[in-house]
């Protein structure tokens, strides 16, 4: 594996809380360092700088960080706080790693290859879950786990966590039982025939002819009834 790793520079910082918002407007983003058994520091690194190394990197990549000009040290950006809006980089948490020390961290997982049941049946491809956790050193942590959904040919085949391809330098922490991909058939709609509409068909013609029939006879012995009444 390389021992090569992305480079970032980084000045001591004492302005905190919201006066660091004019920090940001002159281009420089706020950051603090922190580590086992090691005072936390508060530092400023070029926001520009900062945008191209997390283009340039994976979630779980090394970076020698250097402050002040010092001997750079590895460290891994363990949060980053985005703008809602613009998602520029607000402010990054960088840990400061200890090469001999495994660090947890989660690992996204990759679908790769066709499935036979999504292409010519016409299923769905679902993910149950898209990242795993994993413990490793640090320069061995994988910057995500690829596997093939080519064996989900029917809608019984399921791809577990086991039987994905995981580093031996790694170990696994999340259950190998949980699935990671399988295929829903796809949603059949019940084709619920409407009712007749009353009135129609040969039935309905009787009937309302009958209606008709009865509506005349009403009003016949209605006028009867009232010329009796008249006289």
């Amino acid at each position: 594996m390389s021992t090569a790793r992305p480079s970032l520079a980084a000045t001591h910082r004492d302005v905190t809380g919201k006066n660091v918002a004019r920090l940001r407007r002159e281009g420089k983003l706020p950051a603090v360092v922190y580590g086992h058994g090691v005072a936390s520091t508060n530092v400023t690194v070029d926001g520009h700088e900062f945008d191209q190394l997390r283009r340039k990197t994976g979630p779980n990549s090394l970076v020698d960080l250097s402050i002040d000009g010092r001997k750079p040290s590895p460290v891994l950006v363990q949060a980053i706080q985005l703008h809602r809006v613009t998602q520029r980089a607000l402010h990054a948490d960088l840990f400061l790693v200890r090469m001999t020390e495994e660090l947890t961290v989660d690992v996204p997982l990759v679908a790769t290859g066709e499935s036979e049941a999504v292409n010519t049946q016409g299923g769905t491809l679902l993910h149950p879950i898209e990242h795993v956790r994993v413990k490793a050193l640090p320069d061995h942590l994988p910057q995500s786990i690829s596997y093939d959904i080519s064996p989900l040919a029917t809608f019984d085949d399921v791809i577990r966590l086991k039987d994905l391809d995981i580093p031996t330098d790694v170990t696994l922490l999340t259950d190998p039982e949980e699935v990671v991909a399988k295929v829903l058939p796809p949603r059949v709609e019940e084709v619920v025939e409407a009712p007749a509409a009353e009135g129609e068909g040969p039935e309905g013609e009787a009937a309302e002819g009958a209606a008709e029939g009865s509506g005349d006879s009403s009003s016949g012995s209605a006028g009867a009834g009232g010329g009796s009444s008249e006289s």
